[in-house]
């Protein structure tokens, strides 16, 4: 080939794509390329034929659980905030004149060995059953100075310089109990751990915010969208005598480029091993227990994340993730497919999770993380800008109009 590209892009998972659209917009001549002979990478979507091969071998599936084409099962179900950063890119780079959403119907915790309906509001707040009379009113008070609190409006902020004072300083200002603070910080804020309560509260803050402006975007009774469809020889990258990129070769011929964007299967030297998530993917033919016959949920267990149910005709999908911990998936996702009530079919999945760990600076290789356990695409979209930012040295412009993207509002 005697083109040469400012970027290749190898691999078509979300990340991938997105960034390949954004390098686009900024019309830099992008060459999109992936190893495989289906769309999606990691993150694809397998209709049931697929998802049986997969995790079954050669069988074929029960008649009774429906035909295979009705199916379209992603490998890393995540929802998107409504009024999150995903969203604002996909507006950005114009991907949403081709998309639907669908709004999800609840999203919920589980605690004390029950499901409850997650509060985002004061209001909400003072309905919840996870809180005591006297514990919502303290709730109810954070809610209200969380939902006021303006970032430019010093008269918001009641004299405490969130950039300074911890999450669990502001919080103890309220009064707040344990339990409290628990589905807070990881129903509410969505953080995958506890480091938070000892980091600045600015961060839980603004977390806190997206939440609930994201649940007042549809009114709904969740702050999440999903999208309605879902998400040859090997390519190999070339390197100059300096170590820098300088093409990518596939069947015989070499496209020469600048810069190579890449997940870390292409480049497994050049990335490190640091962690691994545990998925169970459960059929069912009910929506899941005690959560009012929704067909679309998020579940959070403080500390291991629950993934979405997605409904389809008479039967469900449902998603089961987890950090892992042990080597032992079944023990550490069994807490979560114990709510989901009878299941027809279990299938179970664990993939380890690698970071690059060479300098882009230096070799002009940019590589994704690979995708956490948790059931959103923030920290997804994260780690797309942080790489956007190292390619081209400006950040993306997320100030657009959020009506671009729209749910249905019927069901599927």
């Amino acid at each position: 080939m005697d083109v040469e590209y400012d970027v290749i892009v190898l691999g078509t998972g979300l990340k991938e794509c997105i960034l390949s659209g954004l390098l686009s917009v900024d019309r830099l001549k992008v060459l999109h390329m992936d190893r495989n002979d289906y769309y999606g990478g990691d993150s694809t979507s397998l209709n049931l034929n697929q998802l049986w091969k997969r995790f079954k071998g050669e069988q074929t599936p029960p008649a009774h659980i429906g035909a295979s084409r009705d199916y379209n099962v992603d490998m890393v179900p995540k929802f998107m905030m409504a009024n999150g950063a995903l969203v604002r890119v996909l507006i950005h780079t114009g991907v949403t004149k081709y998309m639907s959403f669908k709004a999800v119907d609840g999203s919920y915790v589980f605690n004390k060995g029950k499901i409850h309906k997650v509060p985002s509001t004061d209001m909400e707040a003072l309905k919840s059953p996870l809180m005591g009379l006297f514990e919502k009113r303290r709730a109810g008070k954070f809610f209200l100075y969380v939902q006021d609190y303006k970032e430019d409006d010093r008269s918001t902020h009641k004299g405490y310089d969130l950039t300074k004072l911890t999450t669990k300083e502001l919080i103890s200002k309220y009064g707040l109990d344990d339990n409290t603070i628990d589905f807070i910080g990881h129903a509410v804020a969505l953080h995958r751990d506890d480091s938070y309560l000892t980091e600045p509260a600015i961060d839980t803050v603004k977390r806190m915010k997206l939440y609930a402006e994201s649940v007042a975007r549809f009114q709904g009774g969740s702050p999440y969208i999903y999208p309605l469809y879902g998400l040859g020889e090997l390519p190999q990258v070339e390197f100059d005598s300096e170590g820098k990129v300088c093409g990518v070769t596939s069947e015989g011929e070499t496209a020469k480029c600048k810069k190579v964007v890449c997940d870390p299967s292409y480049l497994p030297d050049k990335v490190k091993k640091v962690g691994k998530v545990f998925r169970a993917i459960a059929i069912m033919s009910h929506p899941i227990p005690n959560t009012a016959e929704s067909h679309s949920v998020q579940i959070i267990l403080p500390q291991k994340q629950l993934g979405p149910q997605i409904r389809h005709a008479s039967k469900f999908i449902a998603f089961v993730s987890a950090q892992a911990e042990t080597d032992n998936p079944e023990k550490e996702l069994k807490p979560g497919i114990d709510l989901l009530g009878t299941v027809d079919e279990l299938f179970i999945d664990t993939y380890d999770r690698y970071e690059p760990s060479n300098d882009s600076s230096a070799d002009n290789c940019f590589i994704s993380t690979s995708y956490d356990a948790t059931t959103h695409f923030e920290s997804t979209v994260m780690d797309v800008l942080s790489l956007y930012t190292k390619i081209t040295g400006k950040t993306v412009d997320l100030s657009v109009d959020l009506s671009a993207a729209s749910a249905a509002e019927d069901d599927i």
